[in-house]
This record gives C-alpha cells, structure tokens and sequence, in this order.
C-alpha cells in the first residue's frame, strides 16, 4: 500500500488549505497521504486520473448524525423535538436489536461516502447493551468511511423501580472495553457522547466530564430543548477545570452569550444541525453568535429520520439561514439592504471540512488538502449541466453541487466511489434489510 500512488491530474483544486486553490492543479497521493498538490506533477508508475473537468475538494465531515435512525427515513420530518423525544427515545428506540444498528450504520454510512462526506461523526444513543455498540461499529467498519464514533446512552421513560436516564452516570467500562477492542484501527476513534448538564443531574456531569478528561476522549452533549436539569451546571463544571477543547457543544440555543463567549474562549467546540435545528423547533443556529466571538461551528446532518444527509446541503442551509437574519438585522437597524453579504461561501465550506476537523482534534490529518495530510477528498463533476459555466469554484461546491456531481471520493488514498458508483458494495440485499429492519420497528410500535 505505501507504493501505490494515484495522480489526479488537471483538477480545480479547492485545498481550504494555506496553499490557496489551484485554477488547475494536480494532486499525487502515495499509500494513504497526500505528498504533494502543484499546477503540474509528473510521477512515474502513478496511476493517473484525468480529472480535467472536475473541483477536487477535501472531503466533507459530519460532525454530528444519528446513523442508527437510517431505517426510519422520513418518519420524523413532522415532528416537533417534543414528539421526537416520546415517539423516538421513548417509543421506536426501545425494539432496536443489534442487527437493526449494524444495517443502519452501514446503509446510513456508505451513504455518507456517496455523498461525499468522508468522516462521520456516529453520535450513537440507541446503545442498551455491547453488542448493539459492536453491531454499530460493526457497520462503520465495513462501510470503510473514516469514523469517530460517540458513546451515548439510550433515553427510554424509566421503568418501576429504575433510575431515570438523567441520574445514571455514563458507563465507564463500556467506554474502556470498546477503547481496547478498536485502539489502533487507522479508520475508528472512540470518544463519549454524554448527557451535559442541560439533560442530567450534576452528579453525573461532573461524573462523565471527568472521565472523558481521564481516559483523554472528547466529550460531546446535546444542549437545549426545554428547561436544563442543573441550571448552574456549567459553571459547576467550569469550577472543577472540566471545560476546555475536549467539550464539544450540539446545538447550543440555551446558552447565553457571556456563557457562549466564556466556552469559546475556554477553547470548546460547537457543532450545529442548521436544517433539522430549525425544523424540530430548536431555533436558529448558532452561526452568527458564534461569529461574534472568533469561532465558526462544525455541521451535522444529524437525524435521517427527518431530513437528507447531505453536507453540502447543511452548508448552503446555514449559511442562507445566517445571511437571512443578517439581512433582516440591517433592515431594521439602517432601513436598507446591505451593501454586502456578512458571510462567504469558503466559510460555509469550512464548515464541513475545517471545522469538522477541528471538533475531533485532527485538524493536522484531515479538513484540508496539503501535503502530509490524509488522503481524504472528493471530486465533483463541474462539467455536468447544472454547473456550468463554474466562475467561481467555491460558489459552485457551496451553490450549485447536487448528489448528481460527486463523481468520486477517497478515503486514505483509496477510493470508495468512482465515476459515480461505490466500490465494493452489494447494495441490493443490504436495503432490502435496511427495508425490513425499518418495518419490524415501526410495527412493533404501531406506526406502519
């Protein structure tokens, strides 16, 4: 594998990267590494792609989706957060079996790829027992995208007798078993998806913030929707030295701007869910308030059961969100339009690429194209109706890219879809598990 080298040649080259972008450029990539992005390479032996008509971009990252809700596309795209949390946590997670986390996470991930998204973040909270963990990460393994996957717990109403969600500490052990199976996998890195003080008691926040920060994991939490179960949890949290970079932020809409300036300057990441923030009534994203402070988030598709998948499409949403109330602001404040648009389409790109990477503290492998880093990246098909003519090539990925034009994706140098089909995968049988898996769980709860 360290030998084998494939030349892209004559390829727009979006790098996001110090290099800047590259009118028309090549990239050489050698076993899992990019060695080098210049206007012209020659390298002998390399298997040479003629991407003459394509924009190479880094690939895509989701910060943030539920991938073992990919059985039940579409179900959710009604509700409210309100309905989700008693028709999904509390009804349909309940009958999940292994087997329906592992077809979910495969189906839902190899979709990622096709897509172009390169890095999933698998936000996993549908977990009761380990074998419905090692089924899901089962299913990122064979999907062959690059994963990081987030411990959670599951959100059932509590049985007689039985501690509620909010009071059960985060499952170390668990949390350790999976760090020894999966430690050392190139792909696969483990992390904690924990309750934050918004969902539980203050006992089990300091509980789990602590033992992210011991076993050197970063620790991510949803934060809003209705009334927080430890008001003064966060400055609890702040008191005992548990916030930092390792804390990364879902949503974020409670928080007021002196708690999100103290976060951003402590160094904590913030991932938003533009479209499916605004559908299930969570508010608008966080984009702008950030933006007042230095920071820029990540973005996550976050539920399949309401919404598309797609990081292109999250990164025109919150952008045209973010313009949106931009625009409405200057109107009330100078009566006028502005003169110019507050935020850029490489901002938005940085979004699902930089950002991303940022979140899960590998910035120096992967988010951007440069020599040295991974070989993760995507060539889209500006040669195809929808885009011509490309003036602008970042306006283009941000504006114009569909499905449709994600010609190919690799992944450590190597590729995972090519001239618009995945490698290596039988999809017939495994949606028609996907299929059957989703009527088994809807029917045992009455909804099919």
């Amino acid at each position: 594998m360290a030998d084998r080298a494939t030349l892209i040649r004559g390829a727009t080259v979006i790098t996001m990267d110090r290099q800047g972008d590259l009118p028309r450029g090549d990239v050489l990539v050698r076993g899992e590494q990019i060695v080098e992005i210049a206007p012209q390479i020659h390298a002998e032996g390399a298997e040479v792609v003629d991407a003459s008509g394509h924009i190479v971009i880094p690939g895509l990252i989701n910060a943030h989706m539920h991938t073992w809700q990919t059985a039940l596309r579409g179900l959710a795209s009604n509700w409210t957060l309100l309905e989700y949390f008693a028709k999904m946590h509390a009804g349909l997670a309940t009958v999940f079996a292994p087997e329906d986390l592992h077809i979910a996470t495969l189906v839902g991930a190899l979709n990622q790829i096709n897509c172009g998204t390169t890095t999933l973040v698998d936000w996993c909270h549908n977990n009761p027992t380990p074998a419905h963990n090692d089924a899901a990460i089962d299913g990122l393994l064979a999907s062959g995208i690059r994963a990081a996957f987030f411990h959670g717990t599951p959100k059932p109403d509590p049985k007689p007798g039985e501690k509620p969600f909010w009071e059960v500490p985060h499952p170390r052990a668990e949390v350790e078993r999976l760090l020894k199976a999966h430690q050392g996998r190139a792909l696969l890195s483990i992390h904690a998806a924990v309750l934050g003080p918004h969902y539980s008691t203050l006992d089990v926040a300091l509980h789990d913030f602590a033992m992210a920060r011991e076993l050197g994991l970063i620790a991510s939490l949803h934060q809003g929707g209705g009334p927080a179960r430890t008001p003064d949890g966060w400055l609890r949290l702040q008191e005992q030295g548990l916030l930092g970079p390792q804390i990364n932020i879902v949503h974020g809409h409670a928080l007021d701007d002196a708690q999100l300036q103290r976060f951003c300057d402590l160094g904590m990441s913030f991932s938003a869910a533009a479209e499916n923030e605004m559908t299930q009534g969570h508010g608008h994203p966080l984009t702008g308030r950030l933006r007042q402070f230095g920071r820029s988030p990540s973005l996550g598709a976050d539920l399949e059961s309401v919404l598309g998948g797609d990081m292109l499409s999250q990164a025109r949403i919150a952008l045209g969100v973010q313009r949106s109330l931009d625009n409405v602001a200057h109107r009330q404040a100078h009566g006028s339009i502005p003169p110019t648009s507050t935020l850029t389409t490489r901002e938005a790109l940085g979004w699902v690429t930089v950002e991303g990477a940022r979140m899960l503290g590998q910035l120096d492998r992967i988010g951007t194209l440069a020599a040295g880093k991974q070989a993760d990246l995507v060539l889209v098909r500006a040669s195809d109706l929808n885009m011509q003519p490309v003036h602008d090539a970042v306006n283009s990925v941000v504006f114009q890219t569909t499905l449709a034009n994600i010609d190919s994706v690799m992944i450590a140098g190597q590729w995972k879809k090519r001239d618009g089909r995945l490698l290596g995968v039988q999809l017939a049988p495994l949606l028609d598990r996907l299929q059957a898996s989703g009527r088994k769980i809807t029917q045992a709860m009455g909804l099919a």
